[in-house]
C-alpha cells in the first residue's frame, strides 16, 4: 500500500525518505517513487517544505539459488 507524506523539514531528499520508511534505500524505490510522482524531479534534490510525496510499496524480497560447481568432485 502506497503512503503519502508532506515534507516538513528544511533538507530532505527522496532518498531519506526512503531511507526512514524502509531503513535504506535501493534505486528501484528511487525509480518507483519518481514514476508516481510526476514532476518530483524538477523540484531540484531538497524538496520544498509542503511537498505531497507518495512513495512506493517495497517490493517483495526475492530469492535465488545457484548451483554451485566443485571442480575437484
Amino acid at each position: 500500500m502506497t503512503e503519502t507524506v508532506t515534507i516538513r523539514g528544511e533538507g530532505i531528499t527522496l532518498d531519506l525518505l526512503i531511507w526512514r520508511k524502509y531503513g535504506r534505500t535501493r534505486p528501484a524505490l528511487v525509480e518507483a517513487a519518481l514514476l508516481l510522482n510526476p514532476g518530483l524531479a524538477a523540484l531540484g534534490a531538497e524538496l520544498p517544505l509542503s511537498t505531497v510525496v507518495t512513495l512506493p510499496d517495497e517490493p517483495e524480497a526475492t530469492t535465488t539459488t545457484e548451483t554451485a560447481i566443485s571442480l575437484w568432485d
